[in-house]
């Protein structure tokens, strides 16, 4: 459904998109994880028609981004990081507009938003700026769907909105899916990434690796263990001073190592406690997307 070869994109000095390869299916969601200005809102505008790429060329159900923009404006939807609707419209005002741009109606598309919406009717009438997080959410996507776009780009649609409104987003996202829209969705938030079908990990402008969520953390190289103490400052420093660690990143409130050669964790336990630990729980750990993203990082540093 999506396919890009080789997009590369600058500004000034700033390479913004290197060498950028993948493919969509057609009914997939796949996400895009990176952190922020790792190029992923470059490459959605560079696929939703808004950017031209400095090299490489990219199409979205068979229509070229830069020849036929016209034609994907019409058969996708975009729903920009930035709230980005109309704050003095009403809810309905702005989901009426939208209709009409796309010369639909409200009735007419009403069973893709209908589950999405009812959450809104109560507010209806209220501005579109007055709204909270998760209710600009639910709104810019039902705006989004109203045309019944054949793909859907959703460029970090859940930040800076509450936990359970992120939860309630990624099951209207599967619900989409199950309606045969394809859906590309950017995000930095990594426990996200379970939710997608295939996902590529995005860094610097580079694709690391694209593979199943599953497929990703069963490829971690190491065997990985999570350590505690009742002094995780000083933890930190006094890991990544032990010479037989070969990675120590901070996890909330442990520490996640991994070791150059075959695991020592009596050796490690004696160390801390001669470094003056207490409580010290050191276990095995199954990696996490996060955990495998940082390796990479680290292996193409």
């Amino acid at each position: 459904m999506i396919e890009v070869e080789g997009i590369s994109k600058t500004y000034g000095k700033v390479l913004a998109l290197d060498d950028i390869h993948f493919n969509t299916k057609k009914g997939e969601l796949f996400g895009l994880i990176g952190p922020d200005g790792a190029g992923k809102t470059s490459l959605f505008r560079i696929l939703t028609s808004l950017l031209l790429p400095d090299k490489g060329r990219a199409s979205v159900a068979g229509f070229d981004v830069v020849k036929d923009y016209k034609k994907i404006r019409s058969i996708i939807g975009y729903m920009p990081g930035r709230f980005s609707l109309y704050p003095d419209l009403s809810v309905e005002e702005n989901l009426q507009f939208f209709a009409k741009v796309f010369k639909t109606s409200i009735e007419e598309n009403y069973h893709l938003i209908k589950d999405i919406y009812q959450m809104l009717e109560p507010f209806k009438k209220r501005p579109a700026g007055k709204l909270s997080g998760g209710m600009k959410q639910k709104l810019a996507l039902s705006c989004a769907l109203i045309h019944k776009p054949e793909v859907l780009f959703l460029d970090e649609p859940t930040t800076g909105v509450d936990a359970v409104s992120r939860k309630e987003f990624w099951e209207m996202l599967a619900k989409l899916k199950e309606q045969g829209i394809s859906i590309l969705v950017s995000t930095p938030y990594m426990d996200e990434a379970a939710m997608c079908e295939r996902i590529a990990l995005i860094q610097n402008g580079r694709i690391m690796d694209i593979n199943t969520p599953f497929g990703i953390t069963q490829a971690f190289p190491d065997e990985l263990f999570s350590v505690s103490s009742d002094n995780i400052i000083h933890l930190v420093k006094d890991l990544r001073e032990y010479q037989e660690l070969k990675t120590a990143y901070t996890f909330g409130s442990n520490i996640h190592i991994t070791f150059k050669n075959l695991p020592d964790i009596t050796t490690l336990q004696t160390y801390l406690e001669k470094s003056g630990h207490s409580n010290i729980k050191i276990i095995p750990e199954n990696a996490g997307i996060e955990d495998c993203f940082m390796n990479l990082m680290q292996n193409q540093a």
